[in-house]
C-alpha cells in the first residue's frame, strides 16, 4: 500500500483524485473502488475524519432499508420531499433534493455491501423541525455502528481523535447509550454490566494505545471507512496538499500535489472530486460570509482553510446562492486546555434544553427558545447580536444534566470554578455580579421560568411545544419536559458563543456533483460533496445528520460519474475496434 507522494510516479494517471479524507471524501474513494476504479485519497493534515471524526456520525437519510427494522413502514420520498419542501423551500434546488432522496438508500446499501461500513437506524431520533408536516420522530437518522480501532493496527494513529471534552478517562469514547448507563449504573443490573465492560475494556486499551480503541460516532464511521479503504489498496496520503488544478479542453486533465517537499503532477482521467471540509478556516472567506465571529468559536476539525476553493475559482468554479444561513451553527463554550490549546464545546442537546436551565443577554433578559435546534439558537445568537450569552442554571440542574464540559452529577468543580469556565455565585444577585449582567433582569427572567415550570407554558418562547424539543427534554419532568424550576442554591452559569460547525454555502453543483461555472455549465472532472458543495439544505437545518446525508450520497453519484468519465475513452476506442 503507498502512503507517500514519494511512491507515486511524476505523471502518473488515475481514474479519481479525492481532495479530502473527511466522511463524504473517503466515502467518494471508496464509492470509486469499488467500482474498480483507480483512486487516490490526498488529506492535508496529519489526520483522516475531518470534521466527522468530531460529530456523533449521525447520517440523515430517508427511506433506507434500515428504517424497517425499527418498524417504520410509512416513509417516502414523497413524504421526506414534503418536509424538506416545507423546511427549504426556495432556499436550494428542488431537482437535487429529489435527487438526494432518490439515491440516499441506494448509497447505503452500496456502501455496505463488501465493506466494513454499518449503520443503524434510532429508535428515537426526530426531525428538527417536527412541528411541519412530514417530519418523523424515527427512522431517518442512521448511526455507524461501534468500530473495533484495533482492526486498524498501526493505521489506528490516522484517525483524528475526538474533541477531548467528549471523552472520559483519559480517551474513552462514548455514545449516548453508554452516558445512559454510566448515569444508571448503581440502580440498573444491566447498566452496571455495560459499565464494567466499558470499563474493562478501557483498562486494557490503556496498556497498548494512547486511547481507548473502542470507536463509535464519527470516529467509527471514520475507522471503518479506513479499513475499508485499505483493503480496496486506495492509497490515503496524508500532509499532502493540492497546489494547483490544471484545465484542458475536455475539462480538468491533472493536478500538482505537494507532500514534505516532494511535488508530484498526477493526470486525472475520471475526475478530482473536492472534499476539502468548506471554507470556515479561510480568513477572507470568514470575514465575508461570516463577519463578528471569532476562529476560536469554530468546534470544526482544522482542516478546512477554503484553499482548495481558491484553486477551484481560478478554474471558473462559483458559489451557490445564499440560503438561510452560509454555516451551520452551534451554541459553544470556550475553555483553554492545559496545552494552551482552546477547547470549543459544543451544546447540542445535554443541557441547554432540559428544565431548570434558561439563556439570558447581559440585560439577563432570555431572548430564545433554550429548547429549538442548536442551528436556529446559534442563528438565534447571532440575530441578537449576543455574544457571550450566559446560560444559567441551579445547583439541581448542575447535578442532574451537567453544564457544558461541567459532568453531570455536580462534582469536580474548582478546575472550572478556579479558571472561569464556571462562574457560580450564592445567589442569582451574587452571580449576576460576578457574570457583570443586570441583577433585576435575570432575577426577573428566573421568576418568570418558574412560573412557567408550574403551568407548563412558557409564554415568552414557547418552549417544549414540539416534538423534537419534548423528547430533548426530561420526560420525568411534569407538565412540561423543557420547564423547571431554578431555586436550589447556589447558582451557576457558563458562558456561551455562537460556533460555526460546518458550511451552508459552497460550490454550486448539478445532480451528478459537477461543479458549475458562472454560466451554470458543469466543469467536466471536477465534483464537489461534503461542505465544499453548496448545501442542499439551503442553509436549514431541518434534522440530524443533513450534513453526512448529502456527503454520503453525493459521493455515491459523483462516484459514479467520474467513474463512467474514465472509462469513455475506452469504451470509444472499444467501439471503433468493434466497427473495424
Amino acid at each position: 500500500m503507498r502512503t507517500t507522494l514519494q511512491e507515486i510516479q511524476d505523471g502518473e494517471s488515475f481514474d479519481i483524485v479525492v481532495v479530502g479524507a473527511g466522511g463524504a471524501g473517503m466515502s467518494a474513494a471508496l464509492f470509486g473502488a469499488l467500482q474498480g476504479a483507480k483512486v487516490l485519497l490526498l488529506e492535508k493534515t496529519e489526520y483522516v475524519g475531518g470534521t466527522t471524526a468530531f460529530s456523533a456520525g449521525t447520517t440523515w437519510i430517508p427511506g433506507s432499508h434500515h428504517a424497517a427494522g425499527i418498524g417504520v413502514h410509512d416513509d417516502s420520498p414523497a413524504k421526506a420531499g414534503g418536509y424538506l419542501d416545507l423546511a427549504v423551500g426556495e432556499r436550494s434546488r428542488a431537482e437535487l433534493r429529489r435527487v438526494f432522496l432518490e439515491n440516499g438508500p441506494k448509497a447505503v446499501r452500496a456502501i455496505e455491501t463488501g465493506t466494513s461500513v454499518r449503520y443503524r437506524a434510532r429508535p428515537l431520533h426526530p426531525d428538527y423541525i417536527s412541528d411541519l408536516e412530514g417530519s418523523t420522530l424515527r427512522g431517518r437518522a442512521l448511526e455507524p455502528l461501534p468500530f473495533d480501532g484495533r482492526l486498524l493496527g498501526e493505521r489506528f494513529r490516522l484517525i483524528r481523535p475526538p474533541i477531548p471534552e467528549f471523552t472520559v478517562l483519559g480517551g474513552m469514547m462514548i455514545d449516548r447509550d453508554d452516558v445512559n448507563h454510566l448515569l444508571r449504573l448503581t440502580r440498573s443490573f444491566a447498566s452496571f454490566r455495560h459499565g464494567v465492560r466499558l470499563l474493562a475494556r478501557h483498562a486494557l486499551d490503556r496498556l497498548r494505545h494512547p486511547r481507548g480503541t473502542r470507536l463509535v460516532m464519527g470516529n467509527a464511521l471514520i475507522a471503518s471507512l479506513l479499513h475499508s479503504l485499505d483493503a480496496q489498496d486506495v492509497p490515503v496520503l496524508t500532509e499532502c496538499r493540492l497546489e494547483r488544478l490544471q484545465r484542458g479542453t475536455a475539462g480538468i486533465e491533472a493536478l500538482e500535489v505537494s507532500q514534505k517537499g516532494v511535488k508530484r503532477r498526477i493526470v486525472v482521467k475520471g475526475g478530482v472530486i473536492l472534499a476539502s471540509g468548506g471554507f470556515n478556516r479561510h480568513p477572507e472567506r470568514r470575514r465575508a460570509l461570516l463577519p463578528g465571529s471569532d476562529p476560536q468559536w469554530c468546534p470544526g476539525a482544522p482542516g478546512h482553510t477554503g484553499q482548495a476553493h481558491d484553486l477551484a475559482e481560478a478554474v471558473g468554479a462559483r458559489y451557490g446562492a445564499p440560503g438561510l444561513s452560509h454555516a451551520f451553527w452551534a451554541p459553544v463554550s470556550i475553555r483553554k486546555r492545559a496545552d494552551g490549546s482552546t477547547a470549543a464545546f459544543p451544546h447540542f442537546i445535554l443541557d441547554r434544553g432540559k428544565p431548570g436551565m434558561i439563556t439570558v443577554d447581559r440585560d439577563g433578559k432570555r431572548f430564545l427558545n433554550e429548547s429549538t435546534s442548536y442551528h436556529l439558537f446559534g442563528i438565534g445568537m447571532r440575530e441578537a447580536g449576543v455574544a457571550p450569552a450566559y446560560l444559567v442554571t441551579d445547583a439541581e440542574g448542575l447535578r442532574k444534566y451537567g453544564l457544558g464540559m461541567v459532568r453531570p452529577g455536580g462534582k469536580g468543580l474548582k478546575p472550572f470554578l478556579a479558571d472561569g469556565y464556571l462562574t457560580a455565585g450564592a445567589t442569582l444577585a451574587e452571580l449576576a455580579g460576578r457574570l457583570g449582567i443586570d441583577a433585576a433582569g435575570l432575577q426577573d427572567s428566573v421568576r418568570r421560568i418558574n412560573d412557567y415550570a408550574r403551568s407548563g407554558v412558557d409564554l415568552d418562547y414557547r418552549r417544549g411545544t414540539t416534538d423534537y424539543q419534548r423528547v430533548n427534554g426530561d420526560a420525568a419532568q411534569q407538565p412540561n419536559p423543557n420547564l423547571g424550576p431554578i431555586g436550589t442554591a447556589p447558582f451557576y452559569a457558563v458562558r456561551l458563543y455562537p460556533g460555526d460547525i460546518g458550511a451552508a454555502t459552497g460550490f454550486a453543483t448539478d445532480t451528478d456533483a459537477r461543479v458549475l461555472d458562472k454560466d451554470d455549465a458543469p466543469i467536466d472532472g471536477l465534483y464537489a460533496v461534503g461542505n465544499d458543495m453548496h448545501s442542499i439544505m439551503g442553509g436549514t437545518y431541518p434534522g440530524p445528520g443533513i450534513t453526512l446525508g448529502p456527503g454520503l450520497t453525493f459521493a455515491y453519484l459523483a462516484a459514479q460519474h467520474a467513474v463512467a468519465r474514465a472509462k469513455a475513452p475506452l469504451a470509444r476506442e472499444e467501439a471503433k475496434s468493434a466497427a473495424v
